[in-house]
């Protein structure tokens, strides 16, 4: 067995032991009497030391001019993701605390490379500056970097969410916390102290420990200008509400829904079925905006059912260290329970429930945080695995009869956050898809693999507030500042 490690908080350009020396464990969800790891367990006078530290080096990393700073971005991304034995290791390692697949934790490491890089691109673009001459005086509009910005990060796809916020935070010209979640803080932690190292002190500070001790402390610490929050409704509305006592804005990336619309005209040859499966099973169904509804016209209903059935029931489930793997557990307990809880109720009430996928190890499966893939056929609208975010393997299927019969099912809903249709008619699609209430929708795939960060990503209700990602989401780390001058003044 390999021997656990033990990660330290980061202030002011050094390594740090909690202040009062606590620390705390993260286990293996594949086998939950596993010790991967300790982190250390910040605390409030650990939060203002780092915060403070922060504020100090703001002046000086805001006065870098873009070129500058999208330099050590690059400098930054090479850094994370060119040592591929080093990479390895630390894929391993998330593996093991997390548990989602190798595969997977790879990707989120070269992600968040490719996001410093993106971020750096735009350096020419955020230099140039709008000036307005016009009656009745000349103007130009510039913006500047907030300050202090609290980065917080979930623990589904930590790394990957943070190539969302910190690269754009960096070059926008702030200075950062960062608070990892507390499930999932050992590959991410040591990812940002080797992140960390490359730069100013105090321009990124990592806090880890619970959100009950320090989260607070972080998001109301009056030397914060700004909070990106990617989480739970009910975190994030009391995030808002914290952060409220300061003035301080937020972005928030709640929860989703997502609603997916196969059409009668759908293509369901080549790897459809795979992409579909990728949409709702990625990362154990983990994801904010999973495939989390999928309706289907009535024509091609059995179609799809049989379809996704082959292809969900060819999964291997098990520990995501093995290459045969092709799902691993759930990352906790709390969330195994809601599925599970899902699972039940449809039962309960009659429905066509069917758990899927390949378990070559039953007693690994009966130990840790596992659950096979899960589909419900045909399911009852009112249920809870309809209506709610379940956040793990399993997948609702309903037909619908026309396309504003389909439309009407999407939008009845109380989140907003992402959406997909699937068609032949792209054209058709793209119409479909401009009247689905979500902040992202994409035509024939869905979710992560076909993400382009390119474009600004979040929602509408109750999926949150802003967008990250883009252009768009930079600059939401920035605030306007106008100057105004007598006309013809200005050069």
């Amino acid at each position: 067995m390999t021997e656990p490690i033990e990660t330290l908080l980061y202030i002011d350009g050094a390594a740090a032991a909690a202040s009062d020396g606590k620390s705390y464990g993260i286990f293996n969800p594949a086998r939950p009497g596993e010790l991967v790891g300790r982190a250390a367990a910040g605390t409030p006078d650990d939060v203002d030391r780092a915060v403070k530290a922060a504020h100090a080096a703001f002046p000086a990393w805001a006065s870098l001019g873009y070129e500058e700073r999208g330099a050590l971005l690059r400098k930054v991304a090479a850094a994370i993701t060119q040592d591929m034995a080093e990479v390895d290791a630390r894929a391993r390692l998330f593996t093991r605390e997390h548990g989602k697949i190798l595969r997977e934790t790879h990707l989120e490491i070269s992600r968040l490379g490719e996001r410093f890089i993106q971020s750096a691109n735009y350096a020419e673009r955020l230099a140039r500056d709008e000036v307005i001459r016009a009656a009745p005086n000349d103007t130009i509009i510039t913006r500047q970097p907030r300050g202090v910005a609290a980065l917080v990060v979930p623990w589904n796809w930590p790394l990957a969410i943070l190539g969302a916020k910190l690269p754009q935070a960096l070059m926008a010209g702030n200075t950062v916390v960062v608070k990892p979640s507390a499930n999932s803080a050992l590959a991410p932690t040591l990812t940002l102290h080797r992140i960390a190292e490359l730069l100013p002190p105090g321009v990124v500070n990592i806090l880890t420990g619970s959100a009950s001790r320090i989260g607070d402390a972080i998001i109301g610490h009056p030397l914060v200008r700004y909070v990106n929050f990617t989480g739970s409704v009910d975190v994030g509305r009391h995030v808002m509400t914290v952060a409220a006592r300061n003035i301080t804005p937020v972005t928030l990336e709640l929860g989703g829904n997502d609603a997916g619309l196969v059409l009668h005209d759908a293509d369901l040859s080549g790897d459809a079925f795979h992409r579909l499966y990728r949409a709702a099973f990625m990362s154990t169904g983990q994801i904010c905006y999973a495939l989390k509804r999928l309706y289907v016209h009535r024509s091609r209903f059995e179609q799809v059912v049989e379809g996704l059935r082959a292809v969900v029931d060819a999964q291997v489930i098990g520990d995501g260290l093995l290459p045969e793997t092709t799902m691993g557990p759930m990352n906790n307990a709390k969330q195994l329970k809601v599925v599970t809880d899902m699972i039940a109720q449809a039962r309960a009430k009659g429905q066509n429930v069917i758990e899927l996928g390949q378990v070559p190890d039953p007693a690994l499966y009966a130990q840790g945080y596992f659950q096979r893939p899960t589909l419900v056929i045909d399911a009852d609208p009112s249920l809870c695995v309809v209506r709610e975010e379940q956040f793990g393997p399993i997948l609702p299927i309903l037909p619908f009869d026309t396309e504003e019969q389909a439309l009407a099912l999407a939008n009845d809903d109380q989140f907003g956050l992402a959406s997909s249709v699937w068609s032949a008619d792209i054209d058709r699609a793209v119409a479909l898809a401009r009247r689905i209430e979500a902040g992202y929708s994409f035509i024939n795939a869905h979710g992560p693999s076909a993400q382009d960060g390119n474009g600004p990503f979040g929602g509408f209700k109750k999926s949150g507030i802003g967008r990250n990602f883009g252009y768009e989401g930079l600059i939401q780390f920035q605030g306007y500042h106008s100057i105004t001058a007598a006309p013809g003044t200005i050069a």
